[in-house]
């Protein structure tokens, strides 16, 4: 294998975490901002790009960077070496509520696509790079643009997603529809567009959205049930406006109640 070959265990229900075992010098690379704990004797260290066999030399490693900008991530990873004599575990945990997802990549003929943000961490020697889309429908109606991720190699890799997990294995020819923001990644077999919800009460008052995308088999979907940009629509929907109060949420006094707390907003 040219990836490091790491085990694993994942701790939790609604929030997750990954506990990845290391072997002397044995090495994990993460997503800034995902790190959660470590035992003494690994080393952390900040790089430019995912640290795979790909980077080779400067231009090698600036390509790598560059295209993880073009995916809305930061230029740089974090990489966690042992250097101790004996095994040592780190953690890194899931950014909101959903499922740590562990893709074997040697199971799904060295390739894995998934949404752009979706990537937690790997083994190293697994490389962290982009997938275009050839179709214009897809690129500009699939909600992740032209653009999502693609993980190769030979490790494992770890993937989030929001809300509970939906593991679906499609046969050649079978077709599965689904809302454009809840797929979470699917193997390189997979044919993936978009498609025209169709009528006009559908498309005016449908709420569901314009478009949903197409999954064709052969090959496995994973599909969540909380994308993280649904989850901050009803936050953003339900945060109090400027200047209001939110004392009154839930209350069947509403204005009434207001005035009896002494506030004279109307």
């Amino acid at each position: 294998m040219k990836a490091h070959e790491i085990d694993y265990q994942i701790f939790g229900e609604e929030m997750q975490y990954v506990e990845i075992e290391l072997d002397p010098q044995e090495v994990v690379v993460a997503e800034a901002g995902s790190f959660m704990m470590m035992d003494n004797g690994i080393k952390m260290q900040t790089i430019f790009g995912d640290g795979s066999e790909k980077e080779d030399g400067i231009l090698g490693k600036i390509l790598s960077a560059g295209k993880r900008v073009l995916t809305g991530e930061s230029l740089f990873m974090t990489a966690y070496l042992n250097v101790d004599q004996g095994k040592r575990k780190v953690s890194f945990a899931a950014p909101y509520p959903g499922k740590i997802v562990p893709i074997d990549l040697n199971k799904y003929g060295g390739k894995f696509i998934c949404q752009k943000d979706a990537f937690l961490c790997a083994a190293k020697g697994v490389a962290v790079g982009i997938e275009f889309s050839k179709k214009l429908g897809r690129g500009l109606f699939g909600g992740e643009g032209f653009i999502m991720q693609k993980l190769e190699g030979d490790g494992m890799a770890f993937i989030h997603a929001g809300g509970t997990l939906a593991r679906r294995e499609l046969q050649a020819g079978e077709v599965l529809k689904v809302d454009t923001g809840c797929i979470v990644g699917f193997t390189k077999d997979i044919d993936y567009d978009i498609e025209f919800v169709g009528g006009i009460k559908n498309t005016i008052f449908g709420g569901e959205g314009v478009f949903f995308a197409t999954l064709r088999g052969p090959g496995v979907a994973y599909i969540q049930s909380l994308p993280f940009s649904r989850l901050a629509d009803r936050i953003i929907a339900s945060a109090p406006k400027a200047g209001g109060s939110s004392r009154d949420e839930g209350s069947l006094l509403g204005g009434l109640g207001r005035a009896l707390g002494g506030d004279n907003r109307f």
